[in-house]
């Protein structure tokens, strides 16, 4: 040792299942609505995750459920297809920006989904 003091590490908050809030918070979209599911049965204390984990449900399965409305529709409206193309990016850059904004540990509210997720979990 040459003397030098380390500084001290900041401990990150951890979640009763013994994950870091901001990994877990980032494996609640991982798989969309699936992971988010999983996370709010299996966590109970964290705030921050079950927020996450809320709003990836609410979000992912409410726009799935869309594409699969739009697709059956799509089979004889096929005027339809654009907009499920539409939805689809629109479900790829919600899937990225929750991830990365939990990762970073915000509680980043999506419009609409964000405070539809918060309303449940009152």
């Amino acid at each position: 040792m040459n003397g030098e003091a380390k500084p001290a590490e900041t401990a990150k908050p951890k979640t009763s299942i013994g994950l870091e809030e901001n990994v877990a918070g980032l494996l609640c979209y991982l798989v969309t609505f699936i992971t988010g599911i999983v996370f709010l049965l299996i966590e109970k204390e964290s705030k921050f995750v079950r927020f996450h984990a809320m709003q990836s449900t609410v979000t992912f399965l409410s726009l799935f459920i869309l594409i699969w409305i739009l697709t059956f529709l799509g089979i004889f409206i096929w005027i339809l297809w654009p907009l499920i193309w539409l939805v689809d990016i629109v479900i790829i850059i919600l899937w990225l920006v929750g991830m990365i904004k939990a990762y970073q540990g915000e509680m980043y509210k999506f419009p609409i989904f964000g405070d539809i997720a918060e309303s449940f979990l009152k």
